[in-house]
């Protein structure tokens, strides 16, 4: 793996400090807030004069003097009270642009492989994926791709909610609709059946103390191996799954796998058993309770609730089993839960209780929240009927405002498969754009549009440039070394450059609108390029040879910032 030119420009920085017999932890180059002067800017000097009681711009102008001795810097200058402007020699940027193009990562900074179990999903038995469920989905997914590019090791998990009252309600519903089922045996019910099933079974047990009673004493038998209910209850997780799997198939979200609630029920009692025999635990009225607050508070966290005074568990009773399973299991540096901001409290406490029971030492625990998908009135979004809108009715009205979109009759496209890769690039991009934090709204209109800060735009930018590639391929005109002459061609060297820096920055703050941010900005940088510089028309061999090589840094950036982004990009639009 060849250095990015940020790394290259660092370690030039750092030689200099040192030649000035200055520390080297502020050698590091930024992006220049003003392009028209420099390329990049090193504000260095300045923290480190106020610490030695110096001048700033003097250290600057002795750092300078160094810097100007290496071939790599065009021009460097010193303004204001000691920032360091620096323009980069086209020789050297072109070099760099060279080797990131043969780079196979791009020069994107690979980390050791220490694991990161990424939360993402949660969808629960006998209920459908909804509009809550897409930006945990496309969250996750995009997160667990930009760690991978990293060299991490990640492993994803659904984390199904499969365990609890709600499978004592509808064991019990299927037992009292169905009498006559032989035991173990299930009717054939498809996921729109649980639909219905599942909330009239809630409303009965919650009208009918009887009916309650019924749902708790099915519950108690799941828990207790029952082999009827097990039966029940597996098969009821396996026509959820299926269906739920339809949606994140068509979303191209990957899980390693697809564990629940259930899957750690067994771990519950010991660990409880252990937290009481270190005094984390503690009874409070019949139930237990863990003290989460932390002494000087301004306002302390309230008590997590870890068992009911009648024996059962609960949420976080289930999170804090399933850290145990995953350190036990996969042994993680990290582990992120892709989940609704508004959980933050549970999240913070079941943190705090999982770091007083010493259940995951040296394990980093990460709650990457997020904001809801709203509707035009800014509130979450609903269905016009005010009911939850379905994830796959959202995902279809995308692909079908693309399909209206899609122009052309070209018999070589697939008009299906287009609008499906143009609606979900629309969904996907508008929901990474935003920091995950805010929400935002849901226009399936504006979504699909080819003009301004959309998926469809960067798709498109990066299909016109694999046309001119295979345009020249045919043409047998070949990509050449770069040589640098238009101020637009530096600009798009630059900007390419910049992809490892942009991956690092949104791994360490988990944010995927940074990577989305920063494709736009290659494509409007490649769109200046191509309108002020003639491609397979170039005035010379070597120019056309090596604006084509460009062409190919830039869609290679844009593809695997796409791919980052869980964006597929078509091979026509």
């Amino acid at each position: 793996m060849s250095a990015s030119l940020n790394r290259l420009v660092d370690d030039a920085l750092a030689i200099a400090f040192s030649a000035c017999g200055l520390p080297t932890e502020t050698a590091r180059a930024t992006r220049s807030t003003l392009p028209d002067l420099a390329d990049l800017q090193c504000n260095g000097a300045m923290p480190l004069a106020k610490g030695m009681k110096r001048n700033p711009r003097e250290l600057a102008e002795a750092i300078a003097v160094e810097l100007r001795k290496n071939p790599a810097f065009k021009d460097v200058s010193v303004a204001g009270p000691g920032f360091l402007n620096l323009r980069i020699a086209d020789d050297f940027l072109a070099q760099c642009a060279s080797e990131q193009a043969a780079s196979s990562d791009l020069n994107i900074v690979q980390l050791p492989p220490d694991t990161v179990v990424l939360d993402y999903g949660g969808p629960n038995v006998a209920k459908p994926l909804h509009v809550g469920h897409l930006r945990a989905l496309v969250i996750g997914e995009s997160l667990r791709r930009i760690l991978d590019a990293q060299g991490l090791h990640t492993v994803s998990d659904i984390h199904l909610g499969d365990w609890g009252l709600q499978m004592g309600q509808l064991i019990s519903e299927i037992r009292l609709r169905w009498p006559d089922l032989p035991l173990g045996a299930t009717p054939a019910l498809t996921m729109e059946d649980l639909q219905r099933l599942y909330p009239e079974a809630a409303a009965a047990s919650k009208a009918d103390p009887a009916r309650m009673e019924l749902a708790r004493a099915a519950t108690a038998a799941l828990q207790a191996g029952d082999p009827d209910a097990t039966a029940i209850w597996q098969a009821l997780r396996d026509i959820s799954l299926k269906a739920q799997r339809e949606d994140i198939d068509l979303l191209g979200t990957h899980f390693d796998l697809f564990l629940g609630e259930s899957d750690v029920q067994p771990l519950i009692p010991g660990m409880i058993a252990d937290m009481v025999a270190k005094g984390v635990a503690v009874e409070d009225q019949g139930a237990l309770i863990i003290d989460v607050a932390t002494p000087g508070e301004a306002k302390p966290l309230p008590p997590l609730l870890l068992q009911k005074s009648d024996g059962a568990a609960l949420y976080a009773t289930t999170d804090l089993a399933t850290i145990v399973a995953r350190v036990r299991d996969q042994d993680p540096r990290r582990i992120v839960y892709v989940v609704d901001q508004r959980q933050e409290l549970h999240f913070r406490q079941v943190f705090r209780a999982a770091e007083k029971a010493d259940i995951a030492p040296g394990v980093e625990l990460v709650h990457a929240g997020f904001g809801t998908v709203n509707g035009a009135d800014g509130k979450p979004y609903k269905t016009r009927e005010g009911g939850v809108a379905q994830l796959k009715d959202l995902l279809g009205e995308a692909i079908e405002k693309a399909g209206e979109r899609l122009r052309g009759d070209d018999p070589s496209l697939d008009r299906e498969q287009l609008a499906r890769q143009v609606g979900l690039a629309a969904v996907k991009f508008t929901d990474l754009s935003s920091y995950r934090i805010s929400g935002y709204i849901f226009d399936a209109d504006r979504m699909v549009t080819f003009e301004g800060k959309t998926g469809p735009y960067v798709q498109y930018a990066c299909v016109r440039i694999g046309s001119i590639l295979n345009e020249a391929e045919l043409s047998q005109i070949h990509p050449g070394a770069i040589v640098l002459t238009e101020p637009t061609e530096r600009a798009l060297v630059l900007e390419c450059a910049r992809l490892p820096e942009v991956v690092a920055s949104a791994a360490r703050n988990l944010a995927p609108n940074e990577v989305a941010d920063y494709i736009f900005g290659v494509a409007q940088s490649f769109s200046r390029f191509y309108d002020a510089c003639h491609v397979l028309n170039a005035d010379t061999d070597v120019q056309r040879a090596s604006r084509l090589a460009l062409c190919g840094l830039a869609r290679a950036v844009l593809a695997k910032g796409l791919w980052l982004l869980g964006i597929d990009v078509p091979e026509k639009m």
